[in-house]
């Protein structure tokens, strides 16, 4: 990633922002970072850059893992990304990775910063490295997982097995409608301009035909694909505004010019909200811990805790701000409510799994199904080997029609549980993450009181201690004042 005429490091903070987009990483449950913070990942790499006095020319690179349909699922291939991440990277260099899985193949995005936080070396691609340390990396890594493999020639090339061309019928044209989108996002991100987006794409090795429509040909396709086939966002209207989308500063954003103060552009309609009670303190701890904000985000080692400490108590003060707490009565009365929205939310969620669980034969005739799909299609297409597999879909398709059901309503069905079980495990989590912290907040109050009795039992202690002190001073000067009265006395 080159660096932009708009500021320096526009392409590498858009890429970042891409590759956490929450609707691709499920939420951002798949995106995280080595040697920095994913959501302050931009500002430490532009923070290392100015500290080295390195922040011209290459910004940062983007790296993609790709994974053959069906191999793998997330949850693998997140652990499998960290790992290259860790092995190739995770010593010198600043990285966010994430795996997004709004696509037919799930694939791995990797975005590193050009210059080293430890060496303040600027990373260099040379011609070979592919071949010598990344495929030989990632090969290592997908053995152990059981996956495919890309071999590598001699002289640092791709196999001719990779280029071949591939027959769109039998091997699925999805595979290379995949990777032709995640090079178009990828040039889409990067661009100033739509013919800068053009000069990308043939960097890459793209053939680019512009007629009527946009076509494009990636090297080891054997004919040109028409942009607008890879959907609604790839004809050369939505590639035009999504550039110029892109462009525009997003509303959280960095000022490069004062690396240690960040700056919110705040829409003019937005209030600053009144704190009261309970909220204030909360609120003036947060503001107490913003001095980490002044310290040199690469070695966040060191501060790990206080870091994990502000995150807390923001949690806790917005928690407070949109139950509207302003006292200890308010955080019990809510502490009850919300025990009463997780016996409704289980409740909700146990009726629903029942219900689902009625149709569990079917989904599972319905997923044999399509996994027959190919075969059948084949045969009806005159391949005679696969009868077998078309009798037994045939087989299926009758067992789902006497319960009166077409394989389309089936998977209508299913989409219709998975959605509703998104949002009943969304409402689930989202209860038993506000009770977790009221009970916090009830804890760390009960905790204050204690602490509070403990010191005025303390300082009844040391008055009762020196009021008999006390005591003890005035009978011995009286003592001490009698027996000189007797000596006067005695001596008159």
């Amino acid at each position: 990633m080159k660096e932009s005429s708009r500021y320096k490091g526009r392409h590498l903070h858009v890429a970042i922002n891409y590759i956490m987009d929450g609707d691709k990483t499920c939420g951002g449950k798949y995106v995280s970072a080595v040697n920095c913070q994913p959501e302050y990942a931009y500002k430490q790499m532009i923070d290392t850059k100015k500290h080295f006095g390195k922040t011209d020319k290459r910004q940062g690179y983007h790296i993609i893992i790709s994974f053959e349909e069906g191999e793998i699922d997330a949850d693998r291939a997140f652990e499998l990304v960290g790992r290259f991440v860790d092995e190739y990277l995770g010593g010198e260099y600043e990285v966010v990775y994430a795996v997004h899985t709004d696509t037919e193949h799930i694939h791995g995005h990797i975005v590193f910063n050009s210059v080293s936080f430890l060496t303040g070396r600027k990373y260099r691609y040379e011609k070979g490295d592919w071949a010598k340390y990344i495929q030989p990396i990632t090969n290592r890594l997908c053995e152990e997982y059981g996956l495919s493999t890309i071999q590598i020639e001699g002289d640092g090339t791709k196999s001719n097995e990779v280029y071949k061309e591939w027959n769109d019928y039998r091997d699925g044209r999805f595979i290379w409608s995949d990777m032709i989108r995640r090079d178009v996002d990828a040039c889409i991100i990067q661009a100033e301009s739509y013919d800068d987006f053009l000069k990308l794409l043939s960097e890459k090795e793209y053939e680019i035909k512009q007629n009527k429509y946009l076509a494009i040909k990636p090297k080891g396709m054997s004919r040109f694909r028409r942009c607008k086939t890879l959907g609604e966002n790839y004809t050369d209207e939505r590639i035009r505004a999504r550039i110029a989308d892109s462009i525009l500063e997003p509303i959280h954003y960095y000022e490069e010019t004062e690396p240690h103060i960040i700056k919110v552009k705040i829409p003019y309609h937005i209030k600053r909200a009144k704190l009261t009670g309970i909220q204030k303190k909360y609120y003036a701890r947060l503001y107490r811990l913003g001095v980490i904000k002044q310290r040199p985000y690469s070695k966040a080692w060191m501060y790990r805790n206080e870091i994990r400490k502000m995150h807390r108590l923001q949690e806790e003060y917005l928690f407070l701000a949109d139950r509207e707490i302003h006292d200890i009565d308010s955080l019990h009365s809510t502490l009850d409510v919300l025990m009463e929205e997780k016996k409704e939310v289980s409740s909700t969620r146990s009726k629903f799994f029942k219900e689902r669980n009625r149709y569990s034969k079917l989904f599972a005739v319905s997923e044999e199904m399509k996994q027959l799909l190919p075969a059948y299609e084949s045969y009806l297409n005159g391949d005679s080997y696969f009868i077998e597999e078309y009798e037994r879909y045939m087989l299926l398709q009758n067992e789902l029609a006497t319960q009166g059901y077409t394989p389309e309503e089936i998977e209508k069905l299913r989409e219709h549980y998975r959605g509703r079980a998104s949002e009943i495990n969304k409402d689930a989590q989202k209860v038993s993450k506000e009770l977790r912290i009221c009970r916090r907040l009830m804890d760390e109050y009960t905790h204050e009181q204690q602490e509070l009795i403990k010191e005025s039992i303390d300082i009844d202690l040391v008055l009762e201690e020196h009021t008999k002190e006390s005591k003890d001073r005035t009978v011995e000067m009286s003592e001490k004042t009698e027996r000189t009265e007797k000596e006067y006395k005695g001596g008159r």
